[in-house]
């Protein structure tokens, strides 16, 4: 969302069983067009295995593997990835076994240093303008618990490492996660994922939608591997473990996670998926190679495959509200938006009452064209003001988005104030909003009352 929570988030170094397996279950699903249904959630079932009440699969049993073990296994999953993927490894990628609890400390240990309180705080105030938090929720400690909940192993693209799970537990679901992180390996080799790509904290830090974009692209890589080899290298005993683990798998930190963090984490591995399957169907590994050289740009492309590589994001500027806005006043985030979160917003907020239905939200946010956005603080107050100015590919897009906002905003502000053809108004005791329509472009803002609201949209408009 914000420059360090959405790199936060789109960061590829962690992978966490709990995300890898529930992304994995609906790629596989999808991908060999099989029901995925369960009673209290959905169930994987793979091909080579019966469906639930007809004879069960007998699990062999599983002597404690020892590191020799394990890295045999490693050295086989690798080869098989390798011939896959189409990809040729030009170095050994060092390995470093660990118990779960070191791992665990580990991941939480890069992620503090990656992200402090005083970041989670900016970016819960700026996410909770946008509607998608609640203003006291404690970001930096959910996202150390989820980060921590069932990790079976990474890539650390900076040190060129994979980190890995040891003991008895480095059975089907740890392999399928080797799969594909050693993919990850393979695109980092090849494709030089830091400086290639120019992927990385610096260029992240100012360019959040096109990294989500070029995230989409590795790990829907990563994970169309993935489904490859669990249908063609996968064993019958370790798909038994998959499936075993995933019909058993409990993670109540990201089962409590708000619904729009649910659908941001996932986002890389699902959409990213449909992106990168689009590609293989038209041009094979050929064409998925080919994006490495001319990534997306933006979550739209990952959204719309059809729209890549010739539909670009335009430019949108916001004039300097410093004067508006006065003494008090810090800047806590800004960047662009993009039609992800977009959909977002309109559709997976804090509050159920106001959202969009699914089909409501998607269609308000396709059209997108650019944006931009800042929010901004005043402690003194404990005030909030957010500014987001979106262009739209035609006027009917920008209409469309108008209605449907509407609708959100009725249903989170309340009545509004006041209504014309073009602008509507919210106020309440300590928030005022306006969300305004002209030709391709759409403002909205929020602001503690109502002039600087208007003053604020005054010099927006006549920039």
């Amino acid at each position: 969302m914000s420059d360090t929570s959405r790199r936060v988030l789109i960061s590829c170094i962690v992978i966490i069983v709990v995300l890898c397996l529930c992304a994995s279950a609906v790629a596989i699903a999808s991908a060999l067009g099989l029901i995925v249904t369960r009673s209290n959630g959905p169930v994987l079932q793979i091909p080579g295995f019966p469906n639930q009440g007809s004879n069960p699969v007998t699990p062999q049993p599983t002597a404690t593997m020892t590191e020799v073990d394990i890295q045999a296994k490693m050295d086989e999953i690798q080869k098989q990835v390798i011939e896959l993927r189409g990809l040729q490894p030009n170095e050994e990628v060092k390995r470093a076994l660990m118990t779960p609890a070191e791992l665990r400390q580990r991941v939480i240990d890069d992620f503090q240093k990656e992200y402090n309180p005083e970041d989670a705080r900016d970016d819960t105030l700026a996410l909770a303008a946008f509607g998608l938090l609640p203003a006291d929720f404690n970001l930096h400690d959910f996202l150390v618990d989820l980060y921590s909940e069932q990790i079976a192993g990474f890539y650390d693209r900076k040190t060129k490492e994979m980190f890995v799970i040891q003991g008895e537990s480095f059975l089907g679901p740890e392999r399928m996660t080797y799969a594909h992180e050693y993919t990850h390996a393979l695109q980092d080799q090849n494709f030089d994922i830091e400086k290639g790509l120019n992927y990385n904290d610096a260029s992240c830090k100012n360019d959040t939608e096109r990294c989500a974009a070029i995230l989409a692209l590795i790990e829907g890589d990563a994970s169309l591997l993935e489904t490859d080899w669990l249908k063609s290298d996968a064993t019958t005993q370790e798909r038994k473990e998959i499936m075993d683990f995933y019909g058993n798998l409990k993670s109540p930190v990201y089962d409590s996670a708000p619904d729009y963090l649910k659908a941001d984490f996932l986002f890389p591995y699902q959409q990213g998926l449909t992106f990168v399957q689009t590609l293989h169907d038209k041009g094979g590994l050929k064409a998925v190679d080919e994006a490495y050289h001319n990534p997306p740009v933006s979550t739209e492309q990952i959204m719309h495959p059809e729209r890549y590589p010739g539909d670009l994001p335009v430019s949108v500027s916001i004039p300097d509200v410093s004067a508006v806005l006065g003494k008090g006043w810090i800047e806590i985030s800004d960047g662009v938006l993009g039609e992800w979160y977009t959909f977002l917003v309109l559709g997976n907020g804090n509050l159920p009452d106001t959202r969009l239905s699914e089909r409501q939200a998607q269609n308000a946010a396709e059209g997108w064209g650019g944006d931009s956005y800042f929010v901004y603080y005043n402690e003194t107050e404990k005030a909030t003001t957010l500014i987001l100015v979106t262009e739209w590919d035609k006027e009917k897009e920008a209409n469309e988005f108008w209605r449907a906002f509407e609708q959100y905003g009725t249903a989170r502000f309340g009545t509004p104030e006041e209504k014309s053809s073009n602008t509507i108004t919210w106020s309440s005791a300590n928030t005022a909003s306006v969300f305004s329509w002209s030709g391709t472009r759409t403002i909205w803002i929020i602001a503690p009352e109502a002039n600087t609201v208007q003053q604020l949209k005054g010099l927006i408009e006549g920039q």
